[in-house]
């Protein structure tokens, strides 16, 4: 079957429109005809080579689509039925997976490093030459492949270019709130980056309950975009130290939950300033590999502050994705709002570089 899709051939490159083979699904697998692919600081981590993965290969990890078939042995959904492709796949049966962290299970781990499926083969070819899968999903193709254990059949009245958004932006900031950090209702919280990931830490706050949520960014439209999504408070970092801020926000005390969706060492180490004691500041955000961050040890130990991370919400995104969806429904989830551009597959590279201006909250190429 041949399929268009968005290549990437090397670190610091732009993404190839081509045609590539796609091959029918193995033992337990499910073509996927995608409807609509997420565009994500993620992947254009990748493009920069900030982030390693095996290439070439078809990016995309966040995406939502329709089966076209299935392989042998697959019994979870069927041709027809409207899906999300899961860039973690999970095996179900570990200690992560049984404690419902299945983002920390180790298929995942191993399928996104290879860029190979679980038989240790790819299921992409460009003339005879093997293109890598990232992240177990590549959504940046019309067709693609993935393992049955990493595909979630969704109602189908929830429009797929929506139902894109849960596959990653959405559960990954409404679960670090919930899942990871567990905000209760009350509590103050600063989120440190606005865009699609960050705007959903702040309507998690907001579905938690939290009495103040402080959003933290350079840009005025996206501290505007926040307010929309539940931030009862703006900082704007090119304003002046963004902790002092805070601390003025919350009269000195800080606050009791901070979030870093920006994925730099300055803005962890800000994040972890403005806490209250006992507070706990999580990480989001993507860093290059070979990024760290410092940390005063003193004030980890008087105040009993908590400095942690979240991987992809830090929940099972087949339990987490329908109470989403059911959010969604009742209205109290906006997906909408957050969808502010869609992209034909060949402007994908115009959708990135809106994505890093910031013109674009989030986005989607269609098919």
């Amino acid at each position: 079957m041949k399929s268009r899709a968005a290549v990437l051939f090397g670190a610091g490159q732009k993404l190839e429109i081509r045609e590539v083979d796609v091959q029918d699904p193995g033992v337990g697998e499910v073509r996927i005809q995608m409807a609509a692919g997420g565009v994500c600081h993620s992947d254009l981590h990748v493009m920069k080579g900030d982030l390693k993965a095996p290439l070439p290969a078809i990016l995309g990890h966040e995406g939502a689509g329709i089966v076209a078939d299935v392989g042998a042995g697959v019994t979870d959904v069927k041709s027809g039925d409207h899906v999300i492709p899961l860039w973690r796949l999970s095996c179900g049966e570990c200690e992560y997976c049984s404690a419902g962290r299945a983002a920390l299970c180790a298929a995942g781990t191993e399928i996104r490093w290879s860029g190979r499926l679980l038989d240790g083969t790819t299921r992409f070819k460009l003339d005879g030459q093997e293109i890598k899968h990232f992240a177990g999903v590549s959504s940046f193709s019309n067709y693609t492949v993935v393992p049955e254990k990493a595909v979630l059949k969704i109602p189908d009245d929830i429009p797929l270019e929506r139902a894109a958004l849960l596959g990653c932006a959405v559960i990954t900031g409404v679960g670090a709130v919930i899942n990871a950090a567990e905000v209760r209702p009350g509590r103050t919280v600063a989120v440190f980056g606005t865009g699609g990931v960050g705007v959903n830490v702040v309507q998690g706050a907001a579905l938690a309950g939290a009495e103040k949520i402080i959003a933290v960014d350079l840009m005025e439209s996206r501290l505007e975009q926040a307010k929309s999504f539940g931030a009862t408070h703006a900082v704007n970092a090119s304003d002046g130290d963004p902790v002092e801020q805070i601390r003025d926000i919350t009269g000195g005390r800080g606050v009791d939950y901070s979030f870093e969706v920006v994925g730099l060492p300055l803005t962890m180490r800000q994040a972890y300033d403005c806490l209250a004691k006992r507070g706990v500041a999580m990480l989001v955000g993507i860093t290059p590999t070979t990024a760290e961050v410092s940390i005063p040890s003193l004030s980890l130990v008087y105040e009993e502050r908590v400095l942690t991370g979240s991987l992809y919400g830090s929940t099972a995104p087949k339990i987490e994705i329908p109470r989403l969806i059911d959010l969604y429904r009742a209205g109290n989830l906006k997906l909408d709002e957050l969808l502010t551009r869609t992209y034909p597959i060949e402007e994908i590279n115009q959708a990135y570089s809106d994505l890093e201006s910031g013109a674009t909250l989030r986005s989607v190429v269609t098919f």
